[in-house]
């Protein structure tokens, strides 16, 4: 049997990107960007470049969130997310995709961004055809629960 933790790291590492959430002190703000989830290290990597000042949110204000969408299912994870330039975990990660933002893994202005998660929320829903019709049919009956799928919070 498959445990909720399970799901929500098979949900993650479907995933290529998800709009990482950080607080400026005033204002939340998202933004896409490439995941590289790596359930053996617990953890959810970003690159990012230090001129976008993420890591500067980061080291401030270190509690993140992630979501995405893969398909029918959505998921949203929080938790707490760290700094570092760890060259050598860059280039386990590099990809033909990181070329058209740096020089190269060693590259002075690439960060690594670190999310350490604390607890997910995650909804896995039958699809919109099942969906829609779950719906028309609970309208029409008077019900105000239709059945569409799974939700769960997990902590981590």
């Amino acid at each position: 049997m498959t445990s909720d933790i399970d799901t929500v790291w098979k949900m993650l590492e479907g995933a290529k990107t998800g709009f990482l959430t950080t607080w400026h002190g005033d204002a939340l703000q998202s933004r896409p960007m490439a995941l590289y989830t790596r359930r053996e290290d617990g953890v959810i990597y970003f690159l990012t470049d230090a001129a976008t000042h993420k890591d500067d949110a980061i080291r401030e204000y270190p509690s993140v969130n992630v979501s995405l969408q893969d398909g029918s299912s959505y998921i949203s994870v929080a938790g707490q997310a760290s700094v570092s330039h760890d060259v050598a975990k860059i280039k386990e990660l590099w990809t033909p995709f990181a070329e058209a933002w740096w020089d190269g893994p060693e590259d002075p202005a690439i960060r690594l961004l670190t999310l350490s998660p604390r607890e997910a929320h995650y909804w896995k829903t039958p699809g919109k055809i099942v969906s829609t019709i779950a719906m028309l049919a609970a309208a029409a009956t008077g019900s105000k629960k239709a059945d569409l799928g799974t939700e769960k919070r997990v902590p981590m």
